[in-house]
C-alpha cells in the first residue's frame, strides 16, 4: 500500500526567484532558519541540456533525522536503532526549464526505507494546477513561446509514504513452511495472519508518518517564505555577500 497526500500553493514571487529560493533554502540557517536539521549538502551533478536549455541537478543534502516516537513504539530497537536523533541522507533531483516556466524536482529518503520510503514530488510553475498543459510547448527550443514574466509561482506537492517492514519475510514463508509437513490448509492460515500482522504494521507506520505531512510543509513553505523576502527585500548578490561575510567571521573565530 502506498499513501499519498498532495496540496497545492501559490508563492508571491516571480518564477525565477522561487527556483532561485529552492535550491538556496538549505544554504545557511542564518538565511533560512528553518534548515538547522540540515548538516550538509553536496551537489553530486549539475549541467545544461544543450538542446532543451533545460537545467538538471542533482544533490545529496545530509539531516538530522528523528523517526516519530508513534513508529519507535511499534518497532524494536534493532529496527530503528533506538529511534534517537540521527543523521540520514536525502537524495534529491530537479529539472528547470526557465522558458516555459516550470520546475520539477523529486526527494527521497536513502535510509531507513526498510521501515519507511518517503517520496517528495513537487511542480512548480507559472501557470496554475489546472491549467497545467494549456498553452504549453512541446519542449523544443524553435517552438518556445515567450511567456510573459508571472507575479506568482504555483507549486504542487505530493508526498508517497511506503512501508516494506516484513515484505521480505512473508515472501520466505512459503517456500520455508513448504519444507515442513503440515497440512496445507494450516500453512496456509498461518502465512495469512504472518502477512495480516506484517500488511497492519506498514499500515500504521505510512499513516503515522503522512499525519505529520502538514507540519512539515508549513515549516518548508515558512522557509521558503524567508528566504524570498530576504531576496527581494536585499538582492541575490547582497544576500549571498552577507552570508559569505558572516561564514568567513565564523572561520577565524573558530581558528
Amino acid at each position: 500500500m502506498v499513501l499519498t497526500h498532495t496540496t497545492n500553493h501559490a508563492y508571491s514571487h516571480p518564477f525565477p526567484t522561487v527556483t532561485l529560493a529552492f535550491f538556496l533554502r538549505y544554504y545557511s540557517p542564518k538565511l533560512n532558519p528553518f534548515s538547522n536539521h540540515v548538516l550538509s549538502t553536496d551537489t553530486i551533478d549539475s549541467h545544461v541540456d544543450p538542446i532543451t536549455g533545460r537545467l538538471y541537478t542533482t544533490r545529496l543534502h545530509m539531516k538530522k533525522t528523528r523517526l516519530p516516537s508513534a513508529v519507535v513504539k511499534l518497532l524494536p530497537s534493532s529496527v530503528t536503532g533506538g529511534g534517537g536523533d540521527k543523521s540520514s541522507y536525502v537524495l534529491e533531483t530537479s529539472v528547470v526549464d526557465i522558458k516555459e516556466g516550470w520546475m520539477k524536482t523529486e526527494s527521497q529518503n536513502l535510509n531507513y526505507t526498510g521501515v519507511l520510503s518517503v517520496i517528495e514530488q513537487q511542480h512548480y510553475s507559472v501557470t496554475p494546477p489546472d491549467q497545467h498543459g494549456i498553452g504549453t510547448t512541446s519542449g523544443s527550443l524553435g517552438s518556445a513561446i515567450s511567456r510573459p514574466l508571472s507575479s506568482d509561482t504555483f507549486v504542487t506537492t505530493t508526498f508517497c509514504y511506503q512501508s516494506r517492514l516484513g515484505s521480505k519475510k512473508q515472501e520466505k514463508v512459503a517456500p520455508e513452511s513448504a519444507e515442513v509437513g503440515e497440512e496445507p490448509g494450516k500453512r496456509r492460515f498461518g502465512d495469512w495472519i504472518s502477512g495480516w500482522g506484517a500488511k497492519r504494521i506498514q499500515s500504521s507506520i505510512e499513516s503515522i508518518a503522512s499525519n505529520k505531512t502538514d507540519d512539515q510543509i508549513i515549516k518548508s513553505r515558512d522557509g521558503m517564505r524567508i528566504v524570498l523576502e530576504r531576496l527581494r527585500n536585499n538582492g541575490v548578490v547582497a544576500v549571498l555577500r552577507e552570508l559569505r561575510r558572516r561564514e568567513g567571521k565564523t572561520t577565524m573565530t573558530g581558528d
